[in-house]
């Protein structure tokens, strides 16, 4: 399961950046990637979508905010947690 989960958000976030998958590092943040504010807000949309999850995101201040989007290895994490907790 992690590994498709992984390359989903990995998917989203190299489109949303307009990059290959192959550029994107998990330790990379969002910002080294080019994605502003409103990138982001269109990445978690993306990401609910193609989980169907509910992200627990503020996307008025970010570090008030449950889903941590420090690195693509910290959103791809969130994410695998919030899959894991719907289907259990």
């Amino acid at each position: 399961m992690s590994e498709s989960v992984r390359d989903k958000v990995v998917q989203i976030i190299a489109e949303q950046a307009v990059l290959e998958v192959s550029d994107i590092s998990m330790e990379q943040t969002l910002e080294d990637l080019g994605i502003d504010s409103l990138g982001l807000v269109e990445s978690i949309f993306a990401i609910e979508e193609a989980f169907d999850i509910q992200v627990p995101f503020n996307a008025n201040d970010p570090s008030d905010s449950d889903f941590d989007i420090s690195s693509v290895q910290a959103i791809v994490t969130a994410v695998e947690g919030l899959v894991k907790d719907q289907k259990g």
